[in-house]
């Protein structure tokens, strides 16, 4: 006797394991006022664990590139979770070094940057203005001193009396072979002399030749003379200066010693100050005519202009300031430093310049810190996306982070681009930990295409969407609502409202087995619900209104869902709930309108003749349908040959269509569907329009589970309950996703009362038994189906197609020749 296999009809789930509900019973307190505040750390982190570790070890693993790159979905709570982290390391941390840049006396381009002990760059900023001021007293006084006028007097005088005697030398010799020495307006010249008077040019020609000749040999000799000693002339007023210099340079000394040697004890612990002082100390003494009054001493002030001395665009004693990159006065631990707007200049720092007499012009004192200066021994937190969106500030991180230095350089600059007079300022080095945050796949793309960062950001803190809804899970949500409301002075939520906030967690995941770790929309809600309960006039937030923000919330994005179903209604888009049709499916898409999705009920026609084997999908054909989707259909052929055509190619042409569907399709979802349209066609059984199908189905005909199944289901529930729920409507899921399940309370009270039902369906056998009311039939010993089985019908139908090919196959006999060429 032959045995047969029968399949098992699914029946409709319970009410129960179509929403999971939250019993409030669970939690020990009455309302969240009763539980801990805000703690003092980085606070709970909704199932980021493995992130947590990373986090950690990134903070504490201070070898060189284990920078951080936190990956995840926006909302998670990551850049607030890593802040608290790196806040709580922070502190027990030192503070961080003083970054100052200082004028380079030998190399004005090139200023100098000098490292002090936290909080002491101001000090040493008041310091120099103190001293420059104290310099603007002592100058003057010690050059109105009587002892340094009578000195400078006696060094003039000696100069002015070495000039005069060269010449009166230069006189005497002359007078004393009859020549006389005059000034003219072209300077000094000779001249042939009578007495006290020049001997006029008419007489000097009525002279004896001998004496012409003699007065003309003489006057040679002492132009010669002359211009010697008027090219020593220059020398002589060097040497005066020379002089000068030296007796103002003394002067200067014995001025300011005594306020360097004040200065210099108060920084003798730092020697880069030091060194800076003494440069201070001999610059001052090279540009004492700087601080004499406007009214004195112009001349020497003028002098040091005429010698191109290096001045500041706004004032004179600019080159003596101190420019405070960085200070850390006040503060208590490590820098922290979140970086909202990581531009190249942002990050690095810049070179300023002002306009002065229509050029740009600049000094140190216009050096400006980047977020690297600042967060410069402690922690960086960017935007990963951002950072990467603004030109040059990605590849200048990367240079910083590699040579462990600060360089500040503008891009122009950088690539010979611009000619304008710029600065070189002194490198800082440095040692910082940098943070990244971005999704995942930014991490990914930044992987594999960037050699250098994977030498740079060797730790990844993965955030998790979602984590496992267990006890101690929505019990550490009920922490953290319990911390927000605090933290916002929102009104306290009793135990209800907090289940229905978990409950809500387990629906934006799609699972009842998961809660949402996306805590800023989680946050939201209960923001809004607190603004129910005000408009109630509540003091405390109730499950209610949690329920009312749900729908508030949804009321507020879904007019193009009511605008999809009042078509559907109206009859414009061709949606059947009812009755039966061959060839006829209703399968269920979701459509994503931003932050809100919904569920579309969509039909789905096959028509099959006889052909070659081509299983067409329309969408496919004209470029509507994606990869994923053409994945899905070759599926469904390679299961209809290997079950069907296991011996005998299929000599079939069947078409697959969305029908009214105008916009692309993707996924794999519709598979299942597509192949009950086809075997209905196929078996000519008609399927039950008051259904509808989701799920993926693979090679060997089971089911698989699908994505957004509350969406499907909810979608095709709406249209119905419009059209008058009768107990037929349902739709058939993949069993696989029946834990995902966390629909609508209408849904689930239809349910109950028996009007709407779901159908966990394993394989295409299932399906195709509830949907056409016949059983889908199980290969005997032999291998033939049942003969009223709907394989039965699809194998009969297809082995028909395949007769025919293979009578089409078979060459007609020719003048009464037989098959094989012989006669009959």
């Amino acid at each position: 006797m032959t045995k047969r296999k029968t399949v098992a009809h699914p029946a409709p789930l319970p009410a129960a394991a179509l929403y999971r509900v939250c019993d409030p019973a669970q939690f020990d307190f009455a309302t969240t006022a009763d539980l801990p505040g805000e703690p003092g750390g980085p606070g709970p982190a909704l199932g980021q664990e493995r992130a947590v570790e990373a986090i950690r070890f990134a903070i504490g693993m201070r070898h060189r590139g284990f920078n951080l790159f936190a990956l995840g979905e926006e909302g998670t709570g990551r850049r607030n979770l890593i802040l608290g982290h790196l806040r709580e390391a922070a502190a027990v941390r030192p503070p961080s070094d003083d970054w100052v840049y200082v004028e380079n006396f030998a190399e004005a381009a090139r200023p100098r940057a000098v490292r002090l002990p936290a909080g002491r760059g101001r000090v040493l900023e008041r310091d120099m203005a103190h001293l420059v001021e104290e310099l603007g007293h002592a100058l003057p006084a010690a050059f109105e001193a009587e002892d340094y006028r009578a000195r400078r007097q006696m060094v003039e005088s000696e100069a002015k009396q070495q000039r005069e005697a060269a010449f009166s030398a230069i006189q005497e010799d002359a007078e004393a072979h009859g020549i006389a020495l005059v000034r003219t307006p072209m300077g000094l010249g000779l001249a042939p002399s009578k007495g006290d008077e020049v001997l006029p040019p008419d007489e000097f020609k009525q002279l004896p030749d001998e004496v012409q000749n003699r007065l003309r040999g003489e006057m040679e000799r002492l132009q010669e003379r002359l211009e010697a000693t008027i090219k020593q002339v220059p020398r002589w007023d060097r040497d005066m200066r020379a002089r000068l210099r030296e007796l103002e340079r003394e002067a200067v000394g014995h001025a300011i010693a005594h306020l360097m040697d004040d200065l210099k004890g108060d920084w003798a612990a730092q020697p880069e100050v030091l060194a800076y002082l003494d440069d201070v100390a001999a610059d001052v003494a090279l540009n004492a005519q700087d601080f004499l009054p406007e009214t004195e001493e112009a001349e020497r002030r003028e002098e040091g202009r005429r010698e191109g001395r290096p001045r500041g665009p706004d004032g004179r004693y600019r080159r003596y300031r101190v420019n405070v990159l960085v200070c850390r006065e006040g503060e208590t631990g490590a820098p922290v430093v979140m970086e909202t707007y990581p531009t190249q200049p942002n990050l690095i720092g810049r070179v300023e310049h002002i306009a002065q007499y229509g050029t740009l012009i600049t000094d140190f004192n216009l050096i400006k810190a980047g977020s690297l200066h600042r967060a410069n021994g402690g922690y960086l937190v960017m935007d990963a996306l951002k950072l990467l969106m603004h030109p040059f500030a990605w590849d200048d991180l990367k240079r910083a982070l590699r040579d462990r230095e600060i360089r500040i350089e503008s891009p122009g600059q950088a690539m010979g681009l611009i000619s304008t007079l710029s600065l070189e300022p002194q490198p800082i080095p440095l040692d910082l930990k940098v943070v990244l945050v971005g999704d995942p796949m930014l991490y990914y793309l930044l992987s594999h295409n960037d050699p250098e960062f994977g030498e740079l950001f060797k730790v990844s803190a993965d955030f998790d969407w979602r984590m496992e809804r267990s006890e101690s899970n929505t019990a550490l949500l009920a922490r953290s609502v319990a911390i927000l409301a605090g933290k916002e002075g929102l009104r306290p939520l009793d135990r209800s409202a907090v289940a229905r906030v978990v409950e809500q967690a387990s629906r934006e995941v799609g699972d009842s087995t998961r809660l949402s770790t996306h805590m800023a929309s989680l946050a939201d809600l209960v923001r809004e619900a607190d603004y129910w309960a005000g408009e109630d006039g509540a003091d405390l937030v109730r499950a209610g209104h949690v329920e009312r923000a749900v729908a508030a919330s949804i009321r507020r994005l879904d007019r193009v869902r009511d605008n999809v179903q009042e078509e559907m209604l109206a009859g414009t888009v061709h949606i059947a709930t009812g009755g039966e049709v061959v060839g006829q499916i209703n399968g269920l898409a979701v459509l994503e309108l931003g932050r809100f999705s919904f569920g579309r009920p969509t039909r789905v026609t096959a028509r099959v003749r006889f052909g070659k084997g081509d299983v067409v999908d329309i969408e496919r054909e004209v470029l509507l349908g994606g990869p994923i989707h053409g994945k899905g259909v070759m599926i469904l052929s390679s299961f209809l040959a290997s079950r069907y055509a296991t011996e005998l190619p299929l000599a079939l042409s069947a078409t697959l269509v969305f029908e009214q569907s105008y916009g692309g399709i993707e996924g794999d979802s519709a598979s299942s569907t597509e192949l009950y349209a086809l075997l209905s066609a196929l078996s000519d059984l008609p399927i039950r329009q008051s259904l509808a199908v989701t799920g993926s189905i693979d090679q060997f005909g089971r089911i698989q589970a699908i994505g957004g199944v509350n969406e499907k289901i909810e979608g095709f529930f709406d249209l119905c309950r419009a059209r008058g729920l009768d107990g037929s409507h349902g739709v058939l899921i993949p069993a696989d996703n029946v834990p995902h399940l966390m629909l609508r309370r209408d849904v689930v009270e239809a349910a109950e009362a028996g009007l709407f039902s779901v159908y966990p369906v394993e394989t295409v056998d299932q399906g195709i038994a509830l949907l056409t009311g016949h059983p889908a039939g199980e290969r005997d010993d032999e291998g033939k189906f049942p003969s009223s089985s709907v394989n039965r019908r699809v194998a009969a139908r297809l082995g028909a197609f395949m007769r025919r090919a293979e009578d089409l196959a078979v060459p007609r006999p020719i003048n009464g020749m037989g098959r094989n060429g012989v006669g009959g």
